[in-house]
């Protein structure tokens, strides 16, 4: 994800990103966040929606609280991993993975799961400059 997109997301919710910053001994947050700017509406919904439910539940239990400790692309989807979630969190994690099988990672069109060696989703007009960039064996 470009520096600025990624620090949008730091400066808005900087509870959840708490992790990022610290050593790799302590967090895999250290490397930021790993997968392209297609899926930042994506993920800044996410944030937004898990902030939402931590404010709320803080109001009960002062203790609850949620921060990521990884988020990257894998096998073509969004991968997102997280300390001290609950059921309610799990579930938004889990639908914002499912959704991202459908958005171009690279410029948040609708895509599709592509695999040509390296497992992506993508548009059509970005598996076209895919394509174009690195040509498959079958080409």
């Amino acid at each position: 994800m470009k520096p600025q997109l990624e620090k949008e997301l730091l400066i808005k919710y900087p509870k959840l990103f708490r992790q990022h910053g610290l050593s790799p001994q302590e967090t895999c947050m250290c490397w930021g966040i790993e997968c392209g700017d297609g899926w930042f509406t994506l993920l800044n919904t996410l944030c937004h929606l898990i902030r939402h439910h931590v404010d709320w539940k803080q109001k009960k239990d002062p203790e609850f609280n949620v921060e990521f400790s990884q988020i990257k692309e894998k096998f073509g989807t969004l991968r997102v991993y997280a300390n001290g979630i609950d059921s309610y969190v799990e579930g938004l994690i889990a639908m914002a993975e499912a959704m991202s099988s459908n958005i171009c990672e690279r410029c948040g069109n609708p895509g599709k799961v592509r695999n040509r060696g390296w497992i992506q989703t993508l548009c059509d007009g970005c598996e076209e400059a895919n394509r174009k960039e690195v040509p498959s064996n079958d080409d």
